[in-house]
């Protein structure tokens, strides 16, 4: 049945959209932090953040449902559930950050974040991170970085690399921010030189895409100063660290001690349902709202919005912020332990439920293996635990479950990982 599903879909939908594993998954159910396959296999799901408090939860399905029997409406009427969302989730961001604009994706959110800088600013320069994905757009994908794209690097765009004081070679860490900070000064000085200007810099503020790398603590809020003295702003993407996934905060951000002009939102906003969001001040929403009439169709909808607020609802009163925060210290502290034990395998990164493991082909740490890297994302879900890797060589580990995650799903986990290490790695 999957080999059929499989042909029907590439006859469809085209051979080149991914799929996880060499012999794909047919899923067929999700409950909290497990998916059950077509042959009535249950996996501990330690990848996707779409559902953000877990498969098919039953506050969230129970608003989708109600509202959809009672109303679906666009945001040219007034709706109060949609209004009390908005006024939920600007509670949640640092003062000056208190207005909303609702899409339909994280893609989306960082499109018109761009678009609304490049008015304000009058520039047109983007500066992103060497290793980097924001979203599918033209725009986007212009400086993407990060992933397979036929758009090249626009001539309006500048990447930088992202320091990690991680990385086997590492100098100390004023050194490494002294010279991150100097490239972003080149790559600023560049844009102005070509006469486009520093409209913006983009971030995701977890690095996720490129590794979950960790920078000097000064390095975020020092270029976030930079690009603002070059007339620039800067985006917070939040579509992967937000809500709580990082434990100690709502918002990656926030970890680094300064305060963006826009934050981007989407993939766990509406566990599931489709909703997205930028949030920014008063003053940029006035000004591009005065002179743009923006709108859209789907977005802020009252279905969405019952979803999105049910989410917080839940991240609220089920505690799973500060679930996150101590769930991710004790997986940490056992990852540490673990790969201690074995010379090829790289230091922890992340924060709270998002983290992972760089795994090399040599002790010295010289040379990232990717190919054993994706044979254990493979042994792990032969053992029945899904995670995938990441990174610029594809060779860091990818660990990032539902916040529903208990301990008891953690101690698997952590378990199965041992097991699929001490297999490759020998014990």
């Amino acid at each position: 049945m999957t080999n059929d599903l499989l042909a029907r879909r590439h006859a469809t939908l085209g051979p080149h959209s991914p799929l996880f594993y060499r012999a794909p998954l047919e899923m067929v159910r999700g409950e909290g932090v497990w998916l059950t396959d077509a042959q009535g296999r249950r996996y501990l799901d330690a990848y996707n953040n779409v559902p953000h408090v877990g498969h098919s939860h039953p506050r969230v399905v129970a608003a989708v449902a109600e509202q959809m029997a009672t109303l679906n409406i666009h945001t040219r009427y007034l709706n109060e559930r949609v209004v009390r969302y908005a006024e939920k989730l600007l509670a949640l961001f640092d003062p000056g950050l208190d207005r909303l604009f609702l899409t339909n994706s994280g893609s989306e959110a960082n499109e018109l974040a761009i678009r609304i800088a490049r008015q304000h600013t009058g520039h047109r320069g983007v500066i992103v991170s060497d290793f980097s994905y924001h979203g599918n757009t033209i725009t986007l994908a212009e400086v993407t970085t990060g992933l397979d794209a036929a758009e090249a690097l626009a001539p309006h765009a500048r990447a930088i690399r992202i320091p990690d004081l991680d990385a086997t070679d590492a100098p100390d860490e004023q050194t490494l921010l002294r010279s991150a900070l100097a490239e972003l000064d080149a790559a600023i000085a560049s844009l102005d030189e070509a006469g486009f200007g520093v409209a913006v810099l983009l971030i995701d503020t977890l690095f996720t895409t490129e590794g979950v790398v960790r920078p000097p603590r000064d390095f975020v809020r020092l270029a976030a100063e930079r690009v603002r003295r070059a007339g620039g702003l800067v985006i917070a993407d939040e579509v992967q660290p937000g809500f709580g996934r990082i434990g100690t905060y709502w918002w990656g951000y926030q970890q680094w001690g300064f305060t963006p002009d826009f934050v981007t939102m989407g993939k766990s906003m509406g566990n599931g349902h489709p909703v997205a969001g930028v949030v920014t001040t008063q003053a940029l929403l006035e000004e591009f709202g005065s002179h743009n009439m923006f709108f859209n169709t789907f977005a802020g909808n009252p279905v969405s919005a019952a979803a999105a607020e049910a989410v917080l609802d839940v991240i609220h009163d089920e505690g799973l912020r500060e679930r996150a925060a101590e769930n991710g210290a004790f997986i940490r502290e056992r990852l540490e332990a673990i790969t201690a034990s074995y010379e090829a395998l790289g230091p922890v990164r992340g924060a709270g439920l998002f983290f992972g493991f760089e795994i090399f082909a040599d002790a010295a740490r010289s040379t990232p293996d990717p190919a054993t890297t994706k044979d254990l994302v493979e042994d792990m879900r032969e053992r029945g635990v899904l995670l995938s890797r990441i990174g610029r060589h594809d060779s860091v580990f990818k660990i990032r479950p539902p916040l529903a995650l208990e301990r008891a799903h953690a101690e698997r986990l952590l378990a199965t990982i041992e097991e699929s290490i001490a297999v490759r790695f020998g014990s």
